[in-house]
């Protein structure tokens, strides 16, 4: 057993980790990052699965990543290179016809008209109103969120500043904030729009990762969630790392090390060291303690109460609403390799439009079905797809003439009615997708030289997040801001002085976002100096 000596640990070696472990070294704390797996990134990671083919194996966009963390780390030179995903095209149930929307603003405009003019004529106002409400609720994204049951000076301050940012919004942006935080996908975006494929595509942005249809109240915030991606100034951007998602985490890394943190890899933590009824450092699997008076955790809320400590160290109260805390995986992956482009029925022949997404949601019914199979215990029989091509826009992912196929897909459930996932049961949803797949890509079973399937039960296994649920937990109303893992412990630290809570299970949420390892290092300097 060997016993080293650190200012600051942070376990988990996923973006939150490394953005957390880069700001505690550029503080001058000397930091240790720690990740179970051979290489960092945690669910945003790139592996070669099959010879040559490099796969984005979990998470495949950016959309959420900071603009603040790129400037205060300096990330462009350490080698950030997103690349812009500039397009969508959701082709129509029966295959025949598509809805394409891309940089070229009047062109979407045409086709949005070709399937509603009254579509094409709400577009830019809808378009419009939600880059407001981006803006507005981008102030969120960065604050403790103060506790409004608390009467800490602190709070009081933070709830004022709060009131007067969103009383300064206007009345018609108050409204449709609240809106957002209450009203379904579906329902918000009927509010501007007629035609099936629109509606589908845009309300699919409110279930990502959730465990929710798009008729289910609340995910209209979701969506905007997910509208608040920001890549050079530009919101609703949406882009592709050089290198895939593992490529942003292999920056990080190289952010922290700059700033004289350490990354070690295969270094799974067992436990939290205490010492006096605090944090004193962590005992890794092989039976290493490594010491240190700063313990920050980026994996679940479950994980970092539940597993790494003994709950009988922490109030009853936290204890509870952990266990309550909702993690449920919803969503699944199928990764292809691919003998050359698949061509789409509905727009022979291959070009620009696959170096954008492919959204299989030509209606809000197709969306709300496969839901209904997920709510009774069952993959869902014609799924949600997310499709991306990362080789099109970044060719080296793999060998020339050949391609990568990513697609995100709902709904895959946790936990089946019928039994546990199986390998047979993991290859039939495989099956399921790719059956949907072939109905709009008909020749894609020719094509196929490798695929790799993976359920939140593989997701769990691999990653180590519970119940392989992507964004640590729900965005739900009851799980957001102060909220968020639990109520009184929503700012980053926890009843166990010295150890800090650092991912995406806390505020502001999941995605490749980084904030919640941002604030969660801030606040644990915060306390190291008072």
């Amino acid at each position: 057993m060997t016993n080293q000596h650190y200012d600051a640990i942070v376990i988990g070696g996923g973006h939150n980790g490394l953005v957390a472990g880069a700001y505690l070294a550029r503080a001058g704390k000397k930091t240790l990052i720690l990740e179970k797996r051979h290489l960092v990134g945690g669910a945003s990671v790139t592996e070669e699965i099959y010879p040559g083919f490099k796969f984005t194996v979990f998470s495949y966009v950016v959309s959420l990543f900071r603009p603040e963390i790129v400037r205060e780390l300096n990330l462009p030179a350490h080698g950030l290179t997103i690349l812009p995903l500039e397009s969508t095209l959701t082709p129509t149930l029966d295959g025949d016809d598509y809805l394409y929307r891309d940089g070229d603003h009047y062109q979407t405009l045409r086709n949005i008209a070709r399937f509603s003019p009254r579509d094409a004529d709400a577009y830019d106002d809808y378009a419009r109103s939600m880059y407001f409400m981006a803006k507005a609720v981008k102030y969120i994204l960065g604050v403790i969120p103060p506790d409004p049951t608390a009467l800490h000076p602190k709070d009081m301050m933070g709830l004022l500043e709060m009131a007067r940012h969103f009383l300064g919004l206007g009345q018609e942006q108050l409204y449709m904030l609240a809106k957002l935080m209450t009203m379904s996908a579906a329902d918000f975006v009927e509010q501007w729009f007629e035609s099936e494929p629109l509606k589908a595509t845009l309300s699919a942005s409110g279930i990502i990762g959730t465990f929710l249809g798009p008729r289910s109240p609340g995910t209209a915030y979701v969506l905007l969630h997910h509208y608040m991606g920001e890549i050079d100034g530009a919101y609703r951007a949406w882009g592709f790392h050089k290198g895939g998602t593992g490529g942003l985490a292999e920056v990080l890394a190289q952010a922290a090390r700059a700033q004289g943190a350490e990354v070690r890899c295969n270094a799974g933590v067992a436990r939290v060291l205490m010492s006096g009824g605090r944090a004193a450092g962590v005992v890794l699997e092989n039976g290493d303690e490594i010491r240190a008076p700063m313990v920050l955790s980026s994996l679940d809320p479950k994980q970092t109460f539940l597993r790494l400590v003994d709950p009988q160290q922490l109030p009853d109260d936290l204890v509870g609403a952990v266990r309550r805390f909702q993690t449920l995986g919803s969503s699944g992956k199928v990764n292809l390799a691919l003998d050359r482009l698949p061509e789409l029925g509905c727009r022979p022949g291959v070009g620009r439009h696959l170096a954008g997404a492919v959204s299989i949601s030509p209606n809000l019914d197709y969306i709300e079905r496969a839901y209904d199979d997920a709510k009774y215990g069952h993959f869902s029989r014609r799924p949600y797809v997310d499709i991306i091509f990362p080789s099109m826009i970044d060719p080296d992912m793999a060998p020339p003439g050949k391609h990568v196929m990513s697609c995100f897909v709902q709904y895959a459930p946790y936990e089946l009615a019928d039994g546990d996932w199986t390998d047979a049961r993991r290859e039939a949803f495989g099956d399921a997708v790719v059956d949907v797949l072939a109905t709009y890509f008909p020749n894609i079973r020719d094509l196929i030289l490798h695929r790799q399937v993976l359920t939140p039960v593989d997701v769990e296994r691999i990653t180590g997040i519970t119940q392989g649920n992507i964004f640590h937990g729900e965005l739900n109303l009851s799980q957001l801001f102060f909220l968020r893992p639990a109520p009184g412990y929503a700012k980053y630290r926890t009843p166990i002085k010295g150890y800090y809570q650092c991912g995406s299970g806390t505020h502001p949420g999941g995605g490749i976002m980084g904030a919640p390892g941002r604030l969660g290092a801030l606040e644990a300097l915060r306390d190291s100096r008072s």
